[in-house]
């Protein structure tokens, strides 16, 4: 934050809040700001700034805000037999990287659930009687919990595939096997000093559907993205996405935004066919002239299609806002 402040202190202001486990840094930017150069920037600088911090930081997640950066989808995930945490690890690693490649939504990280940790459990007493401490625990799990990578080996006018197996444990259970030291010919085990299990930190929020616990994914919309396209989008990916997820897992759309610009949409439509009618109707009553009935009937329409055809070349949206305008 400070290297950031030290960039763009003479075109933004910032603000940090910190929460358990996150810490939040907003940047306001003066209006005559070109925000996706910011954004690049603001990226830039953070992924620099990865060396300097404990390790395990995760890189951060930018998301731009604005007056039009409102939730248009919310999805409530629940399901039966499926814990907080499995829920919460299902939304942010599964379900949010899906929903991020629809253009125009922004996925900030789920609400509600529990995240979920690797959790070791240390018996202080089985430590001090084997001659150990955490820091032996911590160093084995880090050395004996390895990704590997694979290649290939050349032998005279041959080339092998090395298939190494990965030094990284298949479930949790198994880093209880994990050897600490050995005597002799004993040898401690994570087990027998510690306990992992798949724990959770402090919870600091809760989602209920309908009285049970569950997980709350919210899909904002992003510049000048169409309501109606995002949520399109989303809607079409949501039974592939349910493909790679257990079948209990249930994805409920949630305050559905794209309900209330069909409706006016609708209403628009039902104005102008009602307003031209009588219109029309009035002319031929009290005029008696059938061509200036179809010119009032058909100058209604058309009016209202130049209009859309000049918010399009605009680069304007159908939304509430234009809507009201037509």
């Amino acid at each position: 934050e400070r290297n950031l402040t030290t960039t763009v202190d003479n075109i933004a202001h910032i603000e940090s809040q910190s929460l358990y486990g996150i810490a939040v840094v907003k940047v306001f930017f003066q209006p005559s700001v070109s925000i996706d150069k910011a954004i690049a920037q603001i990226t830039a600088n953070s992924q620099t700034q990865l060396r300097q911090l404990p390790v395990g930081t995760t890189p951060p997640l930018i998301i731009t805000y604005s007056a039009s950066t409102v939730p248009v989808l919310q999805l409530g995930l629940s399901g039966k037999g499926i814990s907080e945490q499995q829920l919460n690890d299902y939304g942010l690693n599964f379900i949010r990287p899906r929903l991020v490649t629809i253009e125009g939504a922004a996925v900030p990280y789920p609400y509600g659930g529990k995240q979920r940790q690797v959790q070791v459990d240390l018996n202080t007493a089985a430590l001090q009687s084997k001659g150990l401490s955490a820091l032996d625990v911590v160093t084995a799990i880090s050395a004996q919990n390895l990704i590997l990578p694979t290649g290939t080996s050349k032998i005279g006018s041959k080339e092998y595939n090395v298939d190494i197996s990965n030094a990284a444990p298949q479930t949790i259970e198994q880093l209880n096997r994990i050897p600490i030291k050995t005597i002799g010919t004993t040898t401690t085990y994570i087990g027998d000093v510690a306990w992992v299990r798949d724990g959770f930190p402090p919870q600091t929020n809760i989602v209920r559907v309908n009285g049970q616990r569950a997980t709350l994914l919210t899909v904002q919309k992003n510049g000048n993205a169409s309501t109606l396209n995002i949520i399109a989008g989303i809607k079409a990916l949501l039974p592939q996405i349910k493909q790679s997820v257990p079948p209990a897992l249930d994805i409920k759309p949630l305050a559905d935004q794209s309900i209330f610009v069909k409706g006016a949409i609708q209403g628009v439509v039902k104005e102008a066919s009602i307003a031209a009618c009588l219109t029309g109707l009035m002319i031929l009553i009290f005029l008696g002239s059938w061509r200036s009935t179809v010119i009032i009937a058909v100058s209604i329409p058309l009016a209202i299609l130049t209009s859309i055809i000049a918010l399009s070349a605009l680069g304007e949206t159908i939304n509430i806002m234009t809507l009201g305008g037509l």
